[in-house]
């Protein structure tokens, strides 16, 4: 057991963080303007594409929530994952070459030219209010370990905000000096800052439980801890095979084809090609991490012994705190903080850019190389940072694993989402009228499906009727949400009038 946190583990802390920082501010000090920006004159190569992804998705709900998933259950997310490659293919092959049609810089262009403008404002906005709630949740994610840290130094109730505010601070400085190539490279720096924090956390559980991973393994599996397939039918269960392949293969396709985080990613990329082979690896390299973090979670389990604790997402930062060795502890605060500042600073540029280029250029009608809009394009970097970190500070544990609770966000639109882009492409008689009603319907039916449990507590009488909507695990809401969006979109396609379309079809 470590002696707690030590000077040399607030050096370590302290040493990445300006790092990082110099860094995003070195690799993105020359701007050419609002594209150069924001997808980074389309010239990062596919690696670096690839990692960036995976850091960005990664945040610091992977290393905290995923050992925690595995410490009161079993390997099971891994079915998950496996159809997050799924939808990682069929992104790859179905939506990325319409997105290299064009010179385009937020996805939701697309829908502008097959619609209109109403729904690409429409689409940018659900997005944009997604993103900031999720991602509000990620960031009080990261705060917990540095709040454990903090609350022996000074008052507890201070310890939680300051830690937001701090790394809030720091990601907003070099994210609205550097743009997207500050994102992509600082990126790089921080997947390897967690990894390496994965794998050393694997290293010290083994020599803190007698005999080692062969006893670990041998008592998770006897407990039925190392279980990965289930394969019942029931809709309740979230890590189940079909739950897993299916679900999380359309909340993939969602997540990584019409959500302007990831996809601002791959429009940096050089070309199509190299574009299909970042998100497709990235996929499997996603897999390879998740394992990883649940086997961290399975090792805690006997460690612990099983106990219980308040929340099971401050189990693997209290291991850190109580049990990691000087230097060790400030290199595990590092990677979660890392976790936590990539997928910050990507939220903040994503959201800046679709502020920019589907509210503010279609409003004022300036072009994307107008220095106003390059100006503005910063402008809105620093209110989104601001606004993500108010958010965090609103938000408040209610003992739910946060990752489930992220999740559960994004998943409530991210099915809509989907939906309007699958009619884009594959259904040519749908118009704007349609795709606007179709969304509108999948996010107002998703509410229900989503928040049936909060519904029925406020309003008791409806708790019999809302039921069967409480009993459907949440890797099953973008599939719904999509079937909702596509057919009310094709129905009203087929029984209504058409009305004069008022975009430009692709």
């Amino acid at each position: 057991m470590n002696a707690g946190f030590t000077v040399l583990d607030a050096i370590v802390i302290v040493a990445y963080l300006a790092g990082t920082t110099a860094l995003g501010i070195r690799v993105g000090r020359r701007q050419a303007g609002s594209k150069d920006y924001f997808v980074a004159g389309r010239q990062i190569p596919w690696w670096a594409v690839l990692f960036s992804i995976v850091a960005t998705e990664t945040s610091a709900l992977t290393f905290i929530s995923i050992p925690g998933l595995a410490y009161i259950g079993d390997l099971g997310f891994l079915q998950v994952v496996a159809g997050y490659i799924l939808g990682r293919i069929g992104v790859a092959f179905l939506l990325l070459p319409r997105y290299y049609e064009g010179e385009i810089v937020t996805v939701y262009t697309l829908l502008q030219q097959r619609f209109g403008l109403a729904t690409r404002r429409l689409t940018s906005i659900v997005f944009m209010v997604t993103r900031a709630m999720a991602d509000s949740v990620r960031i009080f994610a990261t705060a917990i370990p540095v709040a454990l840290i903090l609350g022996n130094r000074i008052p507890t109730a201070w310890a939680m905000p300051l830690s937001i505010v701090v790394l809030g601070a720091v990601t907003v400085i070099y994210t609205y000096k550097g743009g997207m190539r500050a994102v992509v490279w600082t990126e790089m720096l921080q997947a390897a800052v967690y990894l390496l924090g994965g794998v050393s956390a694997i290293v010290v559980l083994g020599n803190a439980v007698p005999g080692g991973w062969s006893a670990i393994l041998a008592q998770a599996g006897a407990a039925g801890k190392l279980q990965g397939f289930d394969f019942s039918l029931d809709i309740s269960r979230a890590h189940t095979v079909w739950a897993g392949l299916i679900g999380g293969g359309f909340l993939s396709m969602a997540s990584h084809g019409a959500d302007q985080l990831i996809v601002q990613r791959l429009l940096s990329s050089r070309n199509l090609r190299e574009a299909q082979r970042a998100i497709i690896g990235s996929g499997i390299v996603v897999f390879g991490q998740m394992a990883l973090f649940l086997v961290v979670g399975i090792g805690l389990w006997v460690h612990f012994g099983g106990q219980t604790f308040a929340t099971t997402d401050s189990v693997f930062p209290r291991f850190i705190i109580e049990q990691m060795p000087t230097g060790l502890t400030g290199l595990l605060v590092a990677a979660i903080i890392a976790a936590a500042m990539s997928t910050q600073s990507g939220s903040i540029n994503s959201l800046a850019a679709a502020s920019t280029h589907d509210i503010y250029m279609p409003l004022t009608g300036r072009a994307a190389d107008d220095p106003a809009t390059f100006r503005a394009g910063r402008r809105f970097t620093l209110a989104w940072g601001i606004a993500l970190t108010g958010g965090a500070l609103l938000f408040r544990d209610q003992g739910t694993p946060v990752v489930v609770v992220a999740l559960g966000i994004a998943s409530f639109t991210y099915g809509g989402l989907l939906g309007v882009f699958f009619l884009g492409n594959f259904w040519p008689r749908a118009t704007q009228r349609d795709a606007i009603l179709g969304l509108s319907i999948g996010i107002i039916t998703m509410a229900f499906v989503v928040f049936a449990r909060q519904i029925g507590a406020a309003f008791p009488g409806m708790v019999e009727a809302l039921g069967p909507f409480a009993r459907i695990a949440w890797p099953w809401y973008v599939l719904i949400g999509t079937s909702i969006t596509m057919i009310v979109g094709i129905s009203a396609s087929v029984l209504f009038p058409r009305p004069q379309r008022t975009g430009t079809s692709t």
